[in-house]
C-alpha cells in the first residue's frame, strides 16, 4: 500500500519566558529575561498507510494536537520534516488544504446563532464544492448521521452529539484524502458516542480514507483502530497494534468469581492478588500465564456459582504505559 503520511523526526520547541512574581521583577523582566524551551513534540517517527486508521495517544500536553496541527499546516515544526498526500503541510497550498481535514472536538467552526446549513454553503464556496457535488454529499453525510431533521435548527439550539455530527458534515463535504479527528467524542452521552464511532467506522471504510484519531475514550480506540501509536512527553513510546498493545502490558487477568457459601479472604489471597471481596464474591488478579491453572485449583477448593475472566481494561493499560514512561 501507498503511504499517506511520512513523519521523520518531528520537533516542534517552544521558547517561553520565566517571570518571577512581583512588580519589580516584572519591570526587571523587561531589561532581562529568563527563557524556557519545552519540547512539545520530540523527534517524532512513523508512517501511515493510505486507508489507515490510526488511534493517536497520551496524556494530556504529550504532544498529541501539537503533532495534528504541525501535520495539517497550523503549526510550522522546529525541526524533522513530515509529507502528507506528497505535500508538505506548513507550504500551505490550496490543493493540499482541499485534501485534508481537522475535526477538534473542543473548537467549533460552525456559526453558532445560525442554522448548520449556513456553515456547509460557506464551506462548500471555500472548497469550490460543485453544487451537485456537494448536494449529494450532504445527503450521503446528513442521512448516515442520522441529521437531516436539524440541518435548519440554529447551532446553539443543538444537543452535543448533534453538533459533532454537524462539525463532522461541514469537515468532509469537500471529500478529503487524510482527516485528522482531535477528541471527537469528547462529552458525549454513550449513545452518541457509539453513533459518532459507527459512523467514522462506516465512512473509513466505505470512502477509503486515512484517519487520526485521538481519544481519552478507550472505547473509541477499541473499536476503531487495528493499530495505535502512543507519545509521553512528546516523544513516540509504542507503535504497533491494539491487540499487542493489551497482550504486551495487560499482564494480569481478572477472575470475577460468585460463590455458593462464604468464604474467607485470607484463603484468596494464596491465588492472585484480590480487588474487590465480600465474603460472597470476590475480583482476583491473576498473572495472565497461570489462569488455567488457578481455575482449575478454585475450582477444586471452593463451591462456585459463577466465573467470569475479563482482560485487564484499555484504559487501565494505558495508564500504566504513561506512568512508566515517567
Amino acid at each position: 500500500m501507498a503511504k499517506a503520511i511520512i513523519v521523520r523526526n518531528l520537533t516542534k520547541t517552544f521558547e517561553l519566558t520565566k517571570k518571577a512574581e512581583g512588580f519589580w521583577n516584572s519591570v526587571k523582566s523587561l531589561f532581562k529575561s529568563e527563557k524556557q524551551y519545552v519540547h512539545a513534540v520530540n523527534g517524532v517517527s512513523f508512517d501511515i498507510e493510505k486507508g489507515e486508521l490510526i488511534g493517536f495517544l497520551g496524556p494530556n500536553g504529550a504532544g498529541k494536537t501539537t503533532t495534528l496541527k504541525m501535520l495539517s499546516g497550523i503549526l510550522y515544526p522546529t525541526s524533522g520534516s513530515a509529507k502528507v498526500l506528497g505535500y508538505y503541510p506548513w507550504d500551505h497550498q490550496d490543493d493540499y488544504k482541499r485534501k485534508i481535514s481537522m475535526v477538534m472536538g473542543q473548537k467549533s467552526q460552525l456559526w453558532f446563532d445560525l442554522p448548520a446549513i449556513e456553515s456547509f454553503l460557506l464551506n462548500r464556496d471555500i472548497y469550490e464544492i460543485p453544487e451537485k457535488k456537494f448536494r449529494a454529499n450532504l445527503d450521503y453525510l446528513s442521512n448516515l448521521l442520522e441529521v437531516k431533521e436539524f440541518l435548519e435548527v440554529p447551532v446553539r439550539k443543538l444537543s452535543l452529539g448533534q453538533k459533532m455530527k454537524c462539525e463532522l458534515i461541514a469537515a468532509l463535504l469537500h471529500d478529503p484524502q487524510v482527516i485528522f479527528l482531535d477528541e471527537p467524542t469528547i462529552g458525549m452521552d454513550v449513545t452518541a458516542q457509539k453513533a459518532v464511532r459507527g459512523f467514522i467506522k462506516r465512512y473509513n471504510r466505505e470512502k477509503k480514507a486515512t484517519i487520526i484519531l485521538t481519544s481519552h475514550y478507550m472505547d473509541d480506540i477499541k473499536e476503531l483502530c487495528e493499530r495505535v501509536i502512543i507519545i509521553n512527553k512528546g516523544e513516540k513510546i509504542y507503535d504497533n497494534s491494539y491487540a499487542g498493545l493489551v497482550k504486551k502490558y495487560a499482564r494480569e487477568k481478572y477472575i470475577d468469581l460468585v460463590f455458593d457459601e462464604k468464604v474467607l479472604k485470607k484463603d484468596l489471597l494464596k491465588y492472585g492478588k484480590v480487588l474487590e471481596f465480600d465474603k460472597l464474591s470476590a475480583k482476583i488478579a491473576i498473572p495472565r500465564e497461570n489462569v488455567s491453572d488457578v481455575l482449575a485449583k478454585l475450582v477444586k477448593k471452593f463451591k462456585i456459582d459463577d466465573i467470569d475472566v475479563q482482560e485487564k481494561q484499555a484504559a487501565d493499560v494505558i495508564a500504566e504505559i504513561f506512568a512508566e514512561g515517567k
